[in-house]
Formats: structure tokens, C-alpha cells, sequence
């Protein structure tokens, strides 16, 4: 149905919540107390109403103003419609994980993505069956574009930083750690820089990077690595480390993981280097979303 916008011209919501509360009443003088307004304006708002629908509406009746066919009707008509707009309008739509069916998508990179979906894809199985997530590879110098474009509900990201809309909560924060193979190469942790300096060197870029802040910083150290292999996938390094003489830097969030599964050695990283943040993204307008504001909560008890 396509709406009239002239059929609406000579409509106040106002007319309306008065036509209900004179109904309800039955009385000028109560429903003027109800609406917290004087008689006069009442009965103005009632003569407005009896020529907006060319009918009397309500008759007095002894002490009570009865209600005509057309009124009752109208009543019948329009009490579910302002009792359904007032739900849409003052209360915000609840979220039932349990009995919610909804798909959000997700954007991350694969190490978020082999850090964090073990964990969170069984909790969510179990919390909200019906909510299906979809993730979207993708790095923190698009993920504010891709935010705003709608190509994604949220990110889990270190991007630190973005144009006002964008909601930022930190998840946690996490050192890098150095990883070997020890059939590889026959190191003792903790690696000591002029070690960790000699070794050849695998690193994850996204932009196609050939030196990172760790280059920056052995440079002022006095040292310089060699990189033998440039990647924008961390899936690639574990199985590389299995079958070179290499070392290379991630995310202290997978270290756990690929020592148990290949039989990797970790050492601190012998730099001073601050713990990064991996942060939930948003847009503003997603805030009011119940669904993705959820997940978002969910995420976080998860990992917290």
C-alpha cells in the first residue's frame, strides 16, 4: 500500500492520544485532567475531531459523553495501531539469543579468525542456535571503509584509530612472541636481539610491506634481519616453520595453539615493544541494534 501524505495533512498524533482518552472517559473535564489540559482545549480538540471525521463521535448522555457507531469503531481501529507505534517508538526491541535467527557478518583477519572462532562458534552454537555468523577477510587499513560501506556488522581489529562514527571497545591486549621450529633451528629462549638478529625471517604484511616497526627498532639497535619470505596470510607460517630455518613474529594469541599442534619453540620478543589491542569495531548506527550489540557483549565475556 502506498501511503497518501494528503490524506494525513489535517491529522495531529495529538488528535488521536485525545480521540482515545475521550473515549476512555467518557468526560471533557477527565479526560482534560488526563491529558493535562484546560476544558476549552479538550472541547477545541473535539470539535477538530468531529469535522475531521464529519461525525458527532460522542453525545451527551446524562453526566457521560456516549460514543457514537463511528467512534466505536475508530476505537477498535486505532487502539492496536498507537499501542504497536508506541512499542516501536519508546521501547527499544528486545533480543533473545535463544529464539533469535539472524545472520551478522563479521570481518577479521585469519589469525583473529584461528585465534577466536574456536572458541567463539561452539559458545554460540550453544548460546544463540539461530544466530549465523559470516566473516569477511579483512585488515585494519579497510575495515573503517568496509564499516561504513555495510559490508560488515563488526570487525575485531587493531586498527587504534577512525572518523567519528566509529565505535571502538577494546577486547584485550597482546604481546608478539617469536616462533621456531626446533628441528630448524637450535635456539634457547629467551632469544637475546643479536640472535634473534642473525636468523632469517618470515613476516606477515598486508600491504605488501618489505620492513615493519621491528626493522625500525633493530636498525636503532644497531641490527639489521634478513627476510626471506613476505606473506598477508598468517595461516602460511606455522607450516613453514616446520620445514625452514626461520623464525618469525605473531600475535601471542596463536603461539599457544601452533607449539601444541607443531611442535614450535616461542620466545618473548627480545624488543621493547608494546602489547597491541585487538578492538571490536563498529558504525554508530549499529548501536541500536540489539543483534549485533549482543554479539558484541557476547564477544567480549568470552574473551574477557
Amino acid at each position: 500500500m502506498t501511503i497518501k501524505e494528503n490524506d494525513f495533512r489535517k491529522i495531529d498524533l495529538n488528535l488521536l492520544i485525545a480521540f482515545t482518552v475521550l473515549f476512555r472517559e467518557q468526560s471533557v473535564s477527565l479526560a482534560a485532567d488526563k491529558l493535562h489540559l484546560g476544558q476549552p482545549a479538550v472541547s477545541g480538540v473535539l470539535s477538530r475531531l468531529r469535522t475531521i471525521f464529519d461525525d458527532p463521535l460522542f453525545i451527551r448522555s446524562g453526566h457521560k459523553m456516549q460514543p457514537t457507531a463511528r467512534a466505536e469503531e475508530l476505537h477498535r481501529e486505532l487502539l492496536p495501531l498507537l499501542e504497536q507505534l508506541q512499542t516501536t517508538l519508546f521501547q527499544q526491541a528486545e533480543f533473545d539469543p535463544r529464539q533469535a535467527s539472524a545472520t551478522l557478518t563479521l570481518g577479521m583477519t585469519d589469525w583473529v579468525e584461528m585465534w577466536l572462532m574456536p572458541k567463539l562458534i561452539p559458545a554460540l552454537a550453544d548460546a544463540a542456535p539461530g544466530l549465523r555468523l559470516n566473516t569477511i577477510a579483512s585488515d585494519p587499513f579497510s575495515d573503517a571503509r568496509r564499516l561504513e560501506d555495510g559490508e560488515m556488522d563488526l570487525a575485531v581489529s587493531v586498527a587504534t584509530a577512525g572518523p567519528r562514527w566509529l565505535e571502538r571497545e577494546v577486547l584485550t591486549t597482546m604481546p608478539l612472541t617469536t616462533l621456531w621450529h626446533p628441528q630448524q633451528l637450535k635456539l634457547t629462549a629467551p632469544l637475546d636481539v643479536e640472535t634473534f638478529a642473525a636468523q632469517r625471517h618470515l613476516m606477515v604484511s598486508y600491504r605488501e610491506a618489505t620492513s615493519s616497526h621491528l626493522d625500525t627498532l633493530l636498525a636503532k639497535a644497531g641490527h639489521q634481519r634478513s627476510l626471506c619470505y613476505t606473506t598477508p596470510h598468517f595461516a602460511a607460517i606455522a607450516g613453514l616453520l616446520s620445514t625452514l630455518p626461520a623464525l618469525s613474529t605473531v600475535p601471542a594469541g596463536l603461539a599457544a595453539d601452533w607449539q601444541r599442534l607443531w611442535g614450535l619453540e616461542s620466545s618473548p620478543l627480545p624488543l621493547d615493544v608494546e602489547p597491541f589491542e585487538v578492538a571490536l569495531l563498529w558504525h554508530q548506527r549499529h548501536s541500536s541494534d540489539p543483534a549485533v550489540m549482543w554479539l558484541k557483549d557476547f564477544i567480549q565475556h568470552l574473551v574477557n
